[in-house]
């Protein structure tokens, strides 16, 4: 008998040469990363623990700790963007935890976590419902979540600018 497993995004996997592709054509967004990152420093308190949900190459994350003493996790659904993650905090001399784990059935304990942020993704999410309810779950009590992601009125030409 087997179980079926619904993947855990939308459209086309970003695994292999896509999320390199991806990973480079975002890089010259830096200045949206660190505005993001100033945005969740602001709302957390040195030594937060804080999980970034489909970090892709993990260049929010990295800006986040270069900010301040924080514990910080990035958990996505794809191995190459878990490598390039890797690879760009080594880069960058700083300590972030790149995880593989689907955002639907995270491999993390409750109570985690005091900050969550995702951040371009969760439109992606094949069970959002199932996503928001892992993210309750591995939040701290009183914790917070943010989810940053495209507006429905955002027109073609403001998507490809952005990515």
């Amino acid at each position: 008998m087997s179980t079926t497993v619904s993947k855990g995004y939308k459209g086309l996997g970003m695994n292999g040469f896509i999320a390199t592709w991806y990973a480079k054509n975002t890089q010259k967004n830096m200045a949206a990363y660190r505005r993001s990152a100033q945005l969740v420093a602001e709302r957390v308190s040195e030594g937060a623990t804080i999980l970034e949900l489909a970090p892709g190459p993990g260049y929010l994350s990295i800006e986040l700790a270069k900010l301040g003493n924080y514990h910080i996790v990035g958990l996505d659904i794809s191995a190459t963007f878990v490598e390039i993650a890797q690879a760009k905090a080594r880069e960058a001399g700083v300590d972030v935890d790149f995880r593989l784990g689907n955002a639907s059935h995270m491999p993390l304990a409750d109570d985690l976590f005091d900050f969550i942020v995702c951040s371009a993704a969760f439109k992606n999410f094949s069970e959002p419902v199932q996503a928001l309810d892992e993210m309750f779950r591995v939040l701290k009590p009183g914790g917070k979540a943010l989810i940053i992601d495209l507006r429905p009125d955002a027109s073609i030409e403001e998507i490809d600018t952005h990515i």
